[in-house]
């Protein structure tokens, strides 16, 4: 179901049951799998490989060279996972030749309109990007993610999974998992409890985590003493556990 006024390069790779609407253009590097939808107007260039069941709406551009002053041409790459919807005007950029070569986007996300994926992001699986969300080079995103709308992270930012940012929220820090965050800068607001409900996350570890965040955050204590205090709990609870290694791996350093 390719429309008469698409343009579709000879060299690229179309699955089965893929839908290209009019005007857009497809080049000779790109892999689309089978059963997605592409809208009018979209513009897709590569090296791209794109999987199944995504629906990609009008005036997207996708794996377009990254916007990086040192780019010089290399054959960098971008991923995209599985149905995925990815709303009007997103912009997703390949990866740089020093920062991996590669962006990547998971599976199950929704991206929405106007939404800009940087060279080198990585971003996980059933996220949510509200309208305006951007990231900015080497940003790693975890699952399960919700950025409210007009969110910003900077270059080389880490953002820990089940985190939710309010509207206009502005971090130049990694944000560790869990947390409900707002701001510019981002400062935590407790933790991401209806979230972490919702996920099936028991009474028990949400407790264990309201605990943690206490300590970090409640106790004016300095990072490496908390650290310490929490090691206990990290010993007793998995998703604590996880929570003390985010924060420990850290090169950025952590919103506080």
């Amino acid at each position: 179901m390719i429309h008469p006024q698409a343009i579709v390069d000879p060299a690229a790779k179309i699955g089965s049951h893929v839908d290209i609407g009019a005007f857009s253009i497809i080049g000779p590097e790109v892999e689309i799998g089978e059963a997605t939808w592409i809208g009018p107007h979209v513009v897709i260039h590569g090296p791209t490989h794109i999987g199944t069941n995504n629906k990609i709406y009008q005036f997207c551009s996708l794996g377009e060279a990254p916007q990086h002053q040192g780019y010089k041409g290399e054959p960098t790459r971008l991923e995209i996972g599985d149905r995925n919807i990815i709303r009007e005007y997103c912009t997703f950029n390949r990866g740089t030749a020093g920062g991996g070569g590669v962006t990547r986007l998971g599976d199950d996300n929704f991206i929405m309109a106007y939404c800009h994926v940087a060279h080198d992001c990585h971003v996980g699986n059933r996220t949510i990007f509200a309208n305006g969300t951007s990231l900015a080079g080497h940003v790693t995103v975890e699952d399960q993610v919700i950025f409210g709308g007009f969110s910003m992270i900077h270059q080389f930012c880490h953002v820990g999974a089940h985190v939710m940012t309010g509207i206009s929220t502005v971090t130049f820090k990694d944000i560790p998992p869990y947390l409900l965050v707002a701001g510019n800068t981002a400062v935590p607001h407790g933790l991401n409890v209806r979230g972490l409900k919702r996920r099936k996350f028991s009474d028990s570890s949400i407790e264990s985590l309201r605990k943690a965040y206490k300590i970090l955050y409640k106790s004016d204590l300095r990072l490496s003493e908390a650290l310490e205090q929490l090691e206990p709990l990290a010993r007793s609870c998995e998703e604590v556990a996880y929570f003390v290694a985010f924060i420990k791996r850290s090169e950025r350093g952590i919103i506080r």
